[in-house]
């Protein structure tokens, strides 16, 4: 289900830029996170425990399609879609649940190897000069960055960044609210966990958004706003 906002909250690349509100727990698409997925045998052990590759889950028909991500919906979990107005194209998904967030991109990256290695020092210059605070840590996804960002007020908030490095695709997710201390966020973490993404087949350069798209529109519903979603600062 949608709502669609003429006045994001998030900040986005270009100003003209609209919302959609997804909600992500309809009944048809509502399993445990937790349980086991199917997935190729070959998957690499840093990635055992997701996020996965399109090739590697056997639940495409009980997800929501979002052409380069594929989302399992949970009871609770809302989406937000951030479109770009110009474009029309989808810039960036906001998975919430409860009191967390997490803003999910997807990119290329070489068949030669991973890229969240370079893409963490690029992350926190932006913080550190726009007036932040970033650290590296160890988490479930291995290193990631725990920062304190500028918020809208001017105040200073949680954020954990985190990187996953996939079979020629990258996945960055910034988690937000609840989600943004070292605990985590439980129920969030295994969202994350279960993204599956799907490259395609065509070259593409290092570092390119990989395309996304809106799903099927139903009625209009009312959902939660992201906890503190103000865009993530570095890209790769």
């Amino acid at each position: 289900m949608f709502r669609k906002k003429s006045d994001p909250k998030t900040h986005m690349p270009d100003d003209d830029a609209r919302e959609t509100m997804v909600d992500a727990g309809d009944a048809a698409l509502v399993d445990s996170v937790m349980e086991d997925v199917s997935h190729d045998s070959g998957t690499p052990k840093e990635r055992e425990h997701g996020p996965w590759d399109v090739s590697e889950i056997s639940d495409e028909a009980d997800r929501i399609d979002l052409g380069s991500l594929l989302i399992k919906g949970v009871p609770g979990l809302s989406m937000q879609v951030q479109v770009d107005e110009k474009t029309q194209r989808v810039a960036m998904v906001t998975l919430v649940l409860e009191d967390a967030a997490v803003q999910v991109q997807a990119f290329a990256a070489p068949r030669s190897g991973g890229i969240w290695d370079d893409v963490r020092p690029q992350i926190a210059t932006t913080v550190t000069t726009s007036g932040g605070l970033v650290e590296e840590a160890q988490g479930p996804f291995g290193t990631e960055l725990r920062a304190r960002v500028l918020g809208p007020n001017k105040e200073l908030q949680p954020a954990r960044f985190v990187g996953v490095d996939g079979p020629r695709w990258f996945l960055r997710g910034l988690f937000l609210g609840s989600a943004a201390s070292p605990a985590g966020h439980e129920g969030l973490t295994a969202v994350f966990s279960n993204i599956a993404v799907s490259r395609g087949t065509e070259a593409k350069p290092s570092g390119e958004p990989l395309s996304l798209e809106l799903p099927p529109q139903d009625d209009p519903s009312q959902v939660p706003d992201a906890p503190g979603a103000q865009g993530a600062p570095g890209a790769p």
